[in-house]
């Protein structure tokens, strides 16, 4: 069987990366030809996450040795990862681990080189999301259009599906959130396919741990402007 590798960048997430790695190992790949290799990278968490992790069967840890960045974080997922294909997972419950299955079925089938899940295909802003992060997030993907000349309906999704070799030949350098950005840019200049799919969204309050803020806005522009030509 092929392997999916799921890189999990994590900081502070005690309240639920046990119950996100609980719906990971829920999903059935074995109809895909597939089995999963979980790798949870603890960028320094100041609380309880890598030990509620280090505790579940099946999960590989790896402590980052200081805090730097979710970029850095999920940079050193991809380098420890040895599936065949690699997808980019947050530590919240934004996201259901469920939508892997239609991500990887395009990919699977030849009809893409990447599949991004796109919270925003056929629908607006959600009920509990911030106007802020609605329109900083549908505003950089103008941004995206304009510097590659592709438009993606959500750049900033957290759930990336990759062949790993793909992912993992990209010669990555930026350390926060705008990682996103680098990959997409590069991906892009590489001529790849990228493929969008709907996904499910559950948005969470700055309070329940949003990390993400305004200064992200300008720090993406930037990374699309700087890696445009990949």
């Amino acid at each position: 069987m092929k392997t999916l590798s799921i890189v999990i960048p994590a900081y502070n997430e005690e309240r639920f990366i046990g119950r996100l790695l609980e719906q990971i190992k829920a999903v059935d790949l074995a109809p895909l030809g597939l089995q999963s290799e979980i790798i949870v990278v603890d960028d320094c968490s100041k609380d309880r996450t890598a030990e509620i992790v280090a505790a579940v069967p099946g999960v590989r840890l790896h402590r980052m040795p200081k805090n730097g960045g979710k970029g850095r974080a999920v940079r050193a997922g991809i380098a420890a990862a040895t599936g065949d294909f690699l997808i980019i997972q947050d530590a919240d419950l934004e996201y259901d681990p469920q939508d892997y299955l239609a991500m990887l079925r395009p990919l699977l089938g030849g009809h893409a080189d990447i599949v991004y899940g796109s919270r925003y295909l056929g629908r607006g802003r959600y009920p509990n999301q911030s106007i802020g992060a609605y329109l900083g997030g549908r505003s950089l993907s103008l941004v995206a259009w304009l510097f590659t000349g592709r438009y993606l309906t959500d750049t900033v999704t957290a759930l990336k599906l990759f062949r790993r070799e793909d992912i993992a030949a990209l010669p990555l350098e930026t350390t926060g959130f705008e990682l996103d950005h680098e990959i997409t840019a590069r991906m892009l200049a590489r001529r790849r396919r990228i493929l969008e799919v709907p996904i499910r969204y559950y948005p969470r309050s700055r309070e329940e741990g949003k990390k993400i803020g305004a200064r992200d806005w300008f720090i993406g522009t930037r990374t699309f402007w700087r890696y445009r030509t990949g």
